[in-house]
């Protein structure tokens, strides 16, 4: 078993499948949850689009254009821009709703489909098939040059002020939100929740956050489970000391009984308190660096 499915074993869930949607649109972003996390769990937060601007929308890249999710605050903004980067289960609910939660606080939060050329995960009924047939198949290089692309949207709106752009990135995203910091120099600030640091390089996979600590270009927060079955904290600790010996504003904040995925919401591993506490951390980090 490589690195990166020890990583993701823990993400796996079972049980019978609800009747809640799960569905894809021509092309679109997945209606509903994914169905590899269902059935969802009663404590599933929703955030109303009411007084918001929220829905699909189709972003240029250099190989044709790809569904992103986007909110924000009705009016003419501009508004900060964060780049929100989905989990392993895609753009699915969850992450739809933490854009909403972003917009209510007064930013353009933009989450782009980022396996969109690769295939549709929400279909797929379990971690180790969406691993095999989609995610492994996506290149880093593939990623930066969409995210950028979110980027160019949000300026060419008119709505969003990318002087004040953030990343803020989950589970398979955590470790993306790591090497946006190292790509961007126009980031201000990055928080990544439980993102993988070391692994096993691939060709599509070349280098993982801890081999890129020298380039990081800007302040990352990094929110860890110390449960975490697929992150030792030895791999963490191993990560902060890097950042120090490179002198990177790097902050990392561990809960120790948290297990991966604990800001989940609408799954068994949410934990409602360390998810609360890393909310507001996250929140303080984008204001102290200027991106809210």
């Amino acid at each position: 078993m490589t690195a990166f499915e020890k990583d993701i074993q823990s993400l796996t869930t079972t049980g019978p499948l609800s009747r809640r949607s799960v569905m894809a649109g021509a092309g679109g972003l997945t209606a509903g949850f994914a169905l590899a996390v269902q059935p969802v769990g009663a404590q599933t937060i929703t955030t109303s689009a009411e007084g918001l601007e929220a829905g699909e929308v189709r972003v240029a890249t250099s190989s044709g254009e790809i569904p992103a999710y986007r909110a924000m605050p009705r009016g003419d903004g501009p508004f900060p821009v964060i780049l929100v980067v989905q989990e392993i289960f895609g753009v699915h609910e969850h992450i739809k709703d933490v854009c909403r939660r972003f917009a209510r606080l007064g930013h353009m939060a933009i989450a782009p489909e980022l396996y969109f050329r690769q295939g549709d995960v929400s279909t797929m009924s379990d971690v180790p098939t969406i691993v095999r047939e989609v995610v492994s198949k996506v290149p880093d290089a593939q990623v930066m040059s969409d995210l950028d692309a979110a980027v160019a949207y949000a300026q060419a709106s008119g709505k969003g002020d990318t002087t004040k752009l953030a990343i803020t990135a989950f589970c398979w995203g955590g470790r993306i939100g790591w090497l946006y910091a190292a790509h961007n120099p126009s980031l201000k600030a990055a928080v990544v929740w439980y993102g993988r640091l070391a692994g096993d390089r691939t060709a599509n996979n070349p280098a993982h956050p801890i081999d890129l600590v020298a380039q990081l270009k800007a302040p990352v927060l990094g929110l860890y489970g110390g449960a975490d079955a697929g992150i030792p904290v030895e791999t963490i600790e191993r990560m902060k000391a890097a950042c120090e010996a490179a002198g990177k504003t790097c902050r990392f904040h561990i809960y120790p009984d948290a297990p991966h995925a604990f800001f989940a919401d609408y799954r068994p591993s949410y934990r409602a308190e360390a998810a609360k506490d890393g909310w507001a951390r996250c929140n303080a980090w984008l204001k102290q660096h200027g991106a809210a």
